[in-house]
C-alpha cells in the first residue's frame, strides 16, 4: 500500500514539478527573444558591419573567445562594440588618430596603441588594418596572418595565424 499511496502522492508534484519547468522556460525563451539587438541607425557614408566573431588561440591552455558585434568606421577612427549571446555588452572599443579608449563595465582605460587594446579585450593580437579590408571583401597582408575570403559573398570570413605561435583561427559571421 504505501507503494501506491506514493506514487498518488507524487503524481501531483512531477504534474508541478513539469508545469513549473515548461512557465520558466516560457520565461527565459520570452527573455532571451526579448534581448535580441535592436537594428541600428547609422551614417551611410560611414562604413558599419554586424554579425559573429569567433577566437580559437591553440597552445599549452587552448582559449576560446565568441560575441555578438557592432564595427563602425574605419581603422583610423572608428567604434566595436561586443555583446554576449544575452545581448549584455561586454565591451566597447573607440579609436580615432593617436587614441584607443576601452570601456568594459565601469572601468575605461585609454592607450594610444589600438592594437594592446584589442589584445586586452579579445584576449590575443588581431590584425585590425587587415580586418577592414577583409570586410570589405579585398585581401591584405598581415605578418603571420593567413585570410580565406571565398565565403565573403555570403558573409564569412576565417583568417589564421601560425607565426607567431600559438596558431589561432579568427571567423567572423556577418549579418545579412
Amino acid at each position: 500500500m504505501r507503494g501506491a499511496r506514493y506514487l498518488t502522492c507524487d503524481a501531483p508534484q512531477s504534474s508541478l514539478r513539469r508545469g513549473m519547468l515548461l512557465s520558466i522556460s516560457s520565461t527565459l525563451l520570452g527573455g532571451l527573444v526579448g534581448c535580441a539587438l535592436p537594428p541600428r541607425t547609422t551614417n551611410a557614408e560611414t562604413p558599419f558591419w554586424s554579425g559573429r566573431i569567433a577566437l580559437q588561440v591553440e597552445g599549452d591552455t587552448p582559449q576560446s573567445f565568441a560575441a555578438l558585434f557592432e564595427l563602425e568606421g574605419e581603422e583610423s577612427q572608428g567604434q566595436l562594440t561586443l555583446f554576449s549571446p544575452l545581448g549584455t555588452t561586454l565591451g566597447q572599443l573607440r579609436w580615432d588618430a593617436g587614441t584607443a579608449t576601452l570601456q568594459t563595465g565601469q572601468q575605461i582605460q585609454r592607450s594610444d596603441s589600438l592594437d594592446a587594446l584589442v589584445l586586452q579585450l579579445t584576449g590575443a593580437a588581431l590584425p585590425v588594418k587587415a580586418i577592414f579590408h577583409w570586410l570589405k571583401g579585398s585581401q591584405a597582408e598581415a605578418a603571420g596572418w593567413t585570410s580565406d575570403l571565398s565565403a565573403a559573398p555570403q558573409g564569412r570570413i576565417t583568417a589564421q595565424r601560425v607565426l607567431p605561435e600559438p596558431r589561432a583561427t579568427l571567423r567572423i559571421s556577418l549579418s545579412q
